[in-house]
Parts: C-alpha cells; sequence; structure tokens
C-alpha cells in the first residue's frame, strides 16, 4: 500500500516535498516513480528511481533541474523535492512502485499506486 503526501498551494517559485510511504518490508525491491495528471491531460512519468540504492533516475525534460527523487528505505519512503514550481506543475501528483526494479517509464510498468496528491501552483 502506498501513500502519497505533501501537496499544496504554493506560489510560483515556491517549493514542496512530495512523500510516498509504503507498508511492507520489500519496499527497497521496487523501483518507485513519481507520475502526475493535470486537468483534461494524459497521465505523464514526472520522475522515477529505481529500487535498493536508487543509483538510477529518470526525469521528464520539463522538470530536470528542478526536482529531485530520493529514496530512504530505512522509513519505506520515497520523495519527490518540486523546486521553483511554476503554474504548469499544477496536477494531482501520484506515486507508483514496480516489482520490475528499474525506472520505468510507462504506467502500465507500475503494480502499485498510492492515491494522489494535489498540486497548485498560482502566479
Amino acid at each position: 500500500q502506498l501513500q502519497a503526501s505533501g501537496g499544496g498551494s504554493v506560489q510560483a517559485g515556491g517549493s514542496l516535498r512530495l512523500s510516498c510511504a509504503a507498508s511492507g518490508r520489500a519496499f527497497s525491491s521496487y523501483a518507485v516513480g513519481w507520475f502526475r495528471q493535470a486537468r483534461g491531460r494524459e497521465r505523464e512519468l514526472v520522475a522515477a528511481i529505481s529500487r535498493w540504492s536508487g543509483s538510477g533516475t529518470y526525469y521528464a525534460d520539463s522538470v530536470k533541474g528542478r526536482f529531485t527523487i530520493s529514496r530512504d528505505n530505512a522509513k519505506n519512503t520515497v520523495y519527490l523535492q518540486l523546486n521553483s514550481l511554476n503554474t504548469a506543475d499544477t496536477a494531482v501528483y501520484y506515486c507508483a512502485a514496480a516489482l520490475l526494479g528499474r525506472v520505468g517509464r510507462e504506467a502500465d510498468e507500475y503494480d502499485y499506486w498510492g492515491q494522489g496528491t494535489q498540486v497548485t501552483v498560482s502566479s
């Protein structure tokens, strides 16, 4: 089970940190991705991190240099640090876990999904 949290309303240029907390002892063996879905748009992968040490990461071009994904296996949690937010980042953000372990770029590569957390950026 995945629990996403940390969303909120911020002004452009602001920051948020999203958390994806998991139950179960095997969380470190899952790759984790953060997706987002804006109103009227398809769900898109924002960032992903590989299993274990998280040495492999992926970022969408739109967030490179602004967002950082990391994981703390001792806390069964993956974080997404969002900096320099702009209005285009407004969306519901979902975390998802993949048994495959490697960074996947497609939603159907992920096996478990959290409930989503709303991020709203105002100008």
